[in-house]
């Protein structure tokens, strides 16, 4: 028995032969934007601890042209990844009552509705302020 097991060579770009595997790698890129967009909170976070001074110029930072590239990009990247993760989620967590299973779409579009009432509560929250 060969101690080294067989490796297929693949190339470099495989996964664009087949639409859903391109969908599956872009929604995995777009967590990259996710992550650095956390990262860039954590970042304000730490400055607003520092004090006003250094938060106001992590504000200003934000405004400049970069920062509102920046975030237009984490914004579509978001977008994206959220749309491509809804649709994949009866597959990932199927939901049963009793026998019968839910269809799919009936799961796709709970979720869509329950992130239009988180994002209408965020919206209504943060106009209180």
């Amino acid at each position: 028995m060969s101690r080294k097991p067989y490796m297929r060579k693949l190339p470099t770009w495989w996964w664009l032969s087949q639409r859903r595997y391109t969908i599956y790698m872009i929604r995995e890129l777009t967590c990259i934007f996710i992550g650095a967009y956390a990262v860039l909170i954590v970042i304000g976070l730490l400055r607003l601890s520092h004090g006003r001074a250094e938060y106001d110029a992590f504000l200003d930072a934000l405004q400049s042209p970069f920062g509102m590239v920046f975030h237009l990009l984490a914004l579509l990247f978001a977008l994206v990844h959220t749309v491509t993760w809804f649709g994949v989620t009866p597959k990932a967590m199927p939901l049963w009552l009793g026998e019968r299973r839910v269809p799919d779409a009936a799961i796709i579009m709970a979720h869509y509705a329950g992130w239009i009432v988180v994002s209408a509560a965020v919206v209504f929250l943060a106009r209180v302020q």
